[in-house]
């Protein structure tokens, strides 16, 4: 059977979904005859017409205030952001109207805001971000960020599906690069469960998006030295899996954590607190860190690899706990 890219995988993830149910449409900047910056939408405008495959005006507002405007009307529009760093440019509507809404008035707002994400490709400080903390404290929003092919599909199946709003991160360092084979029955992902990517004892790294194969590589160097790495991958970041967190960090005692977002404010604080409150009794040493520093992503191709977390600082950080 042929394999699968994760950007292939969105692509079919969102046609199906719009085959399936015809509320579903299509709005972003060049999504239609362009096909998307990234293609993950090509073909769509051929196949679901015009009323369905939007191109829009260069404003990020606009897109996401018309989906939540068309999500109340009882569509299910899909926005793309064509860099998800341009976000922020929408993050009124996100965070003050859509995040809300249910909470206001009892309307759930069904969106889903998705967009290439992360670093690794010298796109530099305005295509390379990773925004998930700024909406991560928002309650009413949901956060996927899926590292495998098999998940970028049914991820964003199950985030059309959803009655909330649902952002989706979609690492662009992952679109071509990462392929397998797709089951031929349709499937889902569910939103809200971690999956374990290598199992081991001794020693747990919390990780998601492009770091899940950093971590992977590492936990293969250092079974040489006799440390048995389990890798989690978080696939949804809200609602974060505490459950399977707590159950792996239980087992092994020795945990941390691995992104490529910047290190103050990020995803490995909350998970350290959530470690430290209910499992504390558990841990044989200190919950560390591995995270990009806090700088903007550099443009240069040296500066950006030595900002983005890499092999060499997961398998000094797992030597160091192993040491404890």
């Amino acid at each position: 059977m042929s394999q699968t890219t994760y950007l292939e995988a969105i692509r079919q993830g969102i046609w199906e979904e719009m085959e399936r149910d015809d509320r579903v449409f299509i709005l972003g900047e060049d999504v239609g005859a362009y096909g998307g910056a990234f293609k993950v939408t090509q073909g769509m405008l051929d196949r679901f017409g015009a009323l369905r495959v939007i191109d829009t005006p260069i404003s990020e507002s606009a897109i996401v205030g018309a989906a939540i405007g068309a999500a109340y009307m009882g569509l299910r529009p899909v926005a793309e952001m064509q860099f998800i760093d341009f976000i922020s440019c929408a993050f009124d509507q996100i965070t003050n109207v859509a995040a809300k809404s249910r909470y206001r008035w009892g309307a759930g707002v069904p969106i889903v805001v998705r967009g290439p994400s992360g670093g690794g490709v010298h796109g530099g400080p305005f295509h390379s971000q990773n925004p998930e903390m700024y909406f991560f404290h928002t309650p009413g929003l949901k956060i996927v960020a899926p590292a495998t092919a098999y998940d970028a599909k049914g991820l964003i199946k199950s985030a059309i599906r959803d009655e909330d709003p649902v952002i989706c991160l979609e690492h662009k360092f992952l679109y071509r690069r990462i392929k397998e084979t797709l089951p031929a029955d349709e499937y889902t992902v569910p939103i809200g469960k971690a999956a374990i990517r290598r199992r081991g004892n001794g020693m747990t790294v919390l990780t998601y998006g492009a770091m899940v194969y950093v971590a992977l590589d590492a936990a293969a160097q250092l079974t040489h030295e006799g440390i048995d790495l389990e890798v989690v991958d978080l696939r949804t970041l809200l609602p974060l899996d505490r459950d399977l967190v707590l159950e792996s960090v239980r087992k092994n005692s020795k945990v941390f954590v691995l992104h490529e977002d910047t290190r103050t404010g990020g995803i490995a604080g909350e998970i350290c607190a959530i470690i430290n409150e209910e499992a504390f009794e558990y841990l044989d040493g200190p919950v560390l860190r591995v995270t990009a520093p806090d700088t903007p992503v550099p443009f240069s191709p040296p500066l950006e690899e030595y900002f983005l977390p890499k092999v060499s600082d997961v398998l000094a950080t797992a030597r160091r706990l192993a040491s404890y």
